[in-house]
């Protein structure tokens, strides 16, 4: 077996990350070797692989999926949004300088288009099927001409592609249709059919739909799968948060001792790896919510200032909202706050910026003994070591050198009081060490909190990716998949006009 399949969207955000690692969970069930590939992510999560590169976190969680370890080859363009008009390239796994989206998209992306291609063939070589994600929506007409990423790599490596639309926001016929009626013949050849994502309710009622869409356009629906709390992986983007979303969506697991803890995420401009506090969300007891006013910091029993790809602008932007003198004010009481990646970087007392921001230099905070120099090398590493007591595993993406000029030493930051800062991300998924972390935070606040002492934060992962691979075997048409993976798109699709444009 060699094969492989696109899945696309109607639209960003149809769960095409979440369908595509429900595939590689149920293919390996089955026993195929399967690897995920997306051409180009465009995402301010992401995570550093063990050869030391960096691809998107949603690429890594797919590879869980696949229970094979993430490479660079999986993500081989990864763009970071700098701003409204500019992002950070990062080719395979190391970032190659700033581009403005009319520059990338004016000549620059199409000549990747090789480069992706190289890598889904090297996977493609290696393993029985490599299983791809588009981004988007394929019929953005006025980027097809340099796409790389959805009918630009179909077309190039002749994947059959599913199209995978949201329910729940409405309108999904309209999207399948008007999807498949603005690519071109070349492109619609290898549309195979759809997936509803999202369905709440009697799906015989959505079956005459179904068959009229097949109708109209000569293709398959493969699946309508129900509508579930907490099922998505690891965000490109916004505010859901994989394990939060279980939190946010379902009733909070009580808590062990008698108080819970409150844990508040400065949303921070350009915030980048938000995902470190999935593992504090997965406790039982621990209520996390993100928050861009002062006051809501003050029944927070821990305060988190996340990384950002915008440390100087994070910093104005707590000083603009009132949050810096919250954060002192906490600092002075000894009330507990963790700074990660450029969390930490704003806590320090001086920043030296002419690679990012190029702003110079900049004061910080002053709440850690730290002064930054932002060097034009990315430092992309996974660290490991100890501390409180517990061994504890990160892994590190940033521009910032820091030179911590005091303290208590912590996870190669420092500790002043409860003001703690870090470069880890990830270090909270170390289950001894989150709970000693937490008990820490329940001592300096007087709360009666007690850690789960069975909490396993790579096991909650791991039955997240079963209900995945569950909802892709119960709910959708597993032989019609099998055959379009192994065979490729069917000959004799119908065209629908109107095509794309000229």
């Amino acid at each position: 077996m060699n094969g492989g399949l696109l899945v696309a969207g109607t639209t960003s955000d149809a769960g095409k990350s979440v369908v595509t690692a429900g595939i590689c969970r149920w293919l390996v069930r089955q026993g195929v070797k399967v690897a995920p590939f997306k051409a180009q992510n465009m995402s301010l999560n992401s995570f550093v692989t063990r050869e030391g590169a960096e691809i998107g976190r949603a690429q890594a969680m797919q590879a869980q999926a696949c229970r094979v370890e993430p490479t660079a080859l999986m993500n081989p363009v990864l763009l970071k949004p700098g701003g409204e008009q500019s992002s950070q390239v990062v080719l395979l796994g190391r970032p190659v300088g700033e581009m403005s989206a009319r520059g990338y998209h004016g000549g620059r992306q199409q000549r990747l288009l090789g480069t992706v291609l190289e890598c889904l063939a090297e996977l493609r070589g290696t393993y029985d099927a490599v299983i791809c994600e588009g981004a988007g929506s394929p019929a953005e007409i006025n980027l097809r001409r340099t796409d790389i990423v959805n009918m630009g790599i179909a077309r190039g490596a002749r994947l059959p592609v599913l199209v995978v639309g949201d329910i729940d926001r409405g309108g999904v016929f309209a999207s399948f249709y008007g999807t498949l009626a603005l690519l071109s013949p070349e492109d619609q050849e290898l549309v195979t059919g759809f997936l509803v994502n999202k369905f709440r309710g009697d799906v015989s009622l959505l079956e005459p739909g179904l068959d009229m869409l097949r109708g109209l356009t000569g293709r398959d629906t493969y699946g309508v799968l129900p509508f579930r709390h907490g099922l998505g992986i690891d965000e490109e983007d916004g505010l859901r948060v994989s394990l939060r979303g279980t939190v946010r969506e379902s009733t909070v697991a009580p808590p062990v001792g008698e108080d819970v803890l409150r844990v508040a995420v400065c949303a921070v401009p350009l915030m980048s790896n938000f995902t470190d506090v999935d593992a504090l969300a997965a406790e039982p007891g621990v209520i996390v919510r993100f928050v861009d006013r002062p006051e809501e910091l003050a029944d927070a029993d821990l305060v988190v200032v996340p990384g950002t790809r915008g440390t100087v602008r994070a910093l104005a932007w707590l000083r603009e909202r009132g949050l810096a003198d919250a954060l002192a004010r906490r600092a002075a009481e000894g009330r507990p706050v963790l700074g990660i990646c450029g969390g930490f970087q704003v806590l320090g007392e001086r920043i030296e910026d002419e690679v990012e921001s190029r702003a110079g230099t900049v004061e910080g905070l002053g709440l850690l003994p730290v002064r930054v120099r932002f060097a034009r090398e990315k430092t992309l590493t996974r660290p490991s070591g100890e501390a409180l007591g517990e061994p504890v595993e990160g892994y590190e993406i940033h521009h910032g050198v820091a030179h911590v000029l005091g303290g208590e030493a912590f996870l190669d930051g420092c500790r002043v009081g409860q003001v703690w800062g870090t470069h880890w991300h990830g270090s909270l998924e170390s289950d001894g060490f989150r709970r000693a972390f937490l008990r820490e935070v329940a001592a300096a606040t007087g709360r009666r909190f007690v850690p789960a002492p069975g909490t396993s934060f790579a096991a909650l992962r791991e039955e997240q990716l079963d209900r995945l691979g569950d909802l892709i075997e119960q709910h959708a048409d597993t032989d019609a998949l099998w055959r379009l993976i192994e065979s490729g798109a069917p000959r004799g699709l119908p065209f629908i006009p109107p095509g794309a444009p000229a």
